[in-house]
């Protein structure tokens, strides 16, 4: 298997744009994380796969201490700790809040990942994670699993936590717009008569605003979570 890329580009603030590709799915994923860490989020905080900590703002008191960990160093440098998931650099029970979003799906043993994340976490320490249900391939090829919620229940129990809520970060209308626009700017890079076209409806004149928008709208109209782009999981460590 290759090696990970240094310096990969990743996400650096949590900035909604309406008119950006991923409007849609950021609207939900944002305002569900800043819920949760406003909730869940205290004392000595790890953020595990940092890459450039987009969400650093949000992580006020009364958490007292940020660190941010990953495996390889983000293209802003921003990486205190630089470890693997499956075997974090710090002491038992250190910390009083895990935070970790869109990560899991790229650690090939995540079962390992989640007893790291028990270890480290004091008793009563809250672990908040987002993962992903519905979306293409990404960071090719340390993309590895999609978990359902039941799946994500299971392996929470399984690994000393006591599951707090589960949330879907949007519906199936949001999935269906979302991946919709995945799949038309897909084409772009063939540089084909319908690539041109969509740049010019979707950005030059601005359809992207009024797509975003009603989708955003029907899916909060019309919520139903048969299918989600992803999940927020609060769990709670309850033994050693």
């Amino acid at each position: 298997m290759s090696e990970r890329e240094k310096n990969l580009y990743r996400l650096a603030n949590a900035e909604l744009n309406v008119l950006n590709q991923h409007y849609i799915i950021n609207y939900f994923l944002f305002k569900d994380i800043e819920q949760a860490l406003q909730q869940f989020a205290t004392g000595k905080a790890l953020d595990l796969g940092c890459g450039n900590k987009p969400y650093r703002e949000l992580f006020t008191f009364p958490v007292t201490e940020y660190i941010g960990c990953d495996i390889i160093q983000s293209s802003g440098n921003r990486v205190d700790v630089i470890c693997p998931a499956t075997a974090l650099n710090f002491d038992d029970g250190i910390f009083d809040t895990v935070f970790s979003t869109q990560v899991i799906e790229h650690v090939d043993d995540h079962q390992k990942m989640l007893s790291e994340t028990n270890r480290v976490l004091k008793n009563n320490g809250h672990a908040i994670f987002t993962i992903p249900f519905n979306w293409e391939l990404h960071e090719e090829p340390f993309d590895f699993f999609r978990f359902s919620k039941y799946g994500i229940e299971y392996l929470f129990k399984k690994h000393g936590f006591e599951v707090l809520k589960i949330k879907s970060n949007g519906g199936k209308w949001a999935s269906i717009f979302q991946l919709f626009l995945n799949t038309l700017f897909s084409t772009r890079k063939y540089r084909t008569f319908r690539s041109i076209l969509i740049k010019h409806l979707f950005i030059t004149f601005r359809f992207m605003y009024v797509y975003n928008k009603i989708a955003v709208w029907l899916d909060k109209k019309y919520f139903d979570d048969i299918l989600t782009l992803n999940y927020l999981v609060v769990a709670k460590k309850v033994h050693e």
